[in-house]
């Protein structure tokens, strides 16, 4: 099977966060890299610090900043067009076949998501139960390995310790710009860092230097 990797979250910033270092490794290494991101997160509610964006210009900055992101990481966005804050109404059935409409195409060797039930907020727990359904579909033989990120605070308890963890400090320089890129979301956290540490970037590190998966057992 040829490699392409094919990373699937709901909200733009949310590859920046949780895996723009592995997916930089990938990158590195020549392996394509396809980003399905399901919202442009319309409903979040951080608008810039200080203040640049409404209720009703945010869509349109979130969309310009996760273009922007993409095009740091050198990565395909397709964005899926859903509702921010609405994934988890939505058929997890209809969604599974419309990320597979996507999959089929691509026949990716991985694919990144979202732990269900692990992953904090309830898109990111109805993407991930989505995404894992579609690489169901695929025969056994032809199905991609699938990475699920778990982020609640219990999950190391619950699920016992990840099996992949990747130290992305070598290349965190594109993991902190990937992250300064989504600028209304980023300004919020590094509001919070710069009270610590006078270096962002390297305090990030301390924070963010590791991205950690599960293994999906079918």
């Amino acid at each position: 099977m040829k490699e392409h990797v094919v990373v699937i979250y709901p909200h733009p910033d949310d590859e920046a966060f949780g895996a723009s270092g592995t997916i930089t490794t990938f990158r590195e290494k020549g392996i394509p890299v396809t980003y399905l991101c399901g919202t442009l997160g319309e409903m979040g509610r951080n608008m810039g610090n200080p203040t640049f964006a409404t209720r009703e210009t945010l869509p349109e900055i979130r969309k310009q900043e996760l273009i922007r992101a993409c095009e740091i990481l050198d990565v395909d966005l397709k964005m899926l067009g859903y509702r921010d804050k609405t994934l988890e109404f939505e058929s997890t059935e209809e969604v599974a076949e419309h990320l597979y409409s996507y999959l089929k195409d691509i026949k990716p060797s991985l694919v990144i998501t979202h732990y269900p039930g692990h992953a904090v907020h309830p898109d990111h727990d109805a993407f991930g139960a989505a995404a894992i359904k579609a690489a169901e579909k695929f025969k056994e033989e032809d199905r991609p390995t699938v990475w699920a990120q778990a982020i609640s605070r219990t999950h190391e308890e619950e699920l016992g310790g990840p099996d992949i963890q990747n130290d992305v400090t070598p290349v965190f320089k594109k993991k902190f710009e990937t992250i300064m890129a989504h600028k209304s979301q980023a300004d919020g956290m590094i509001a919070k860092v710069k009270n610590e540490s006078d270096d962002i970037e390297e305090a990030t590190k301390t924070w963010l230097g590791v991205e950690s998966f599960y293994t999906w057992q079918f």
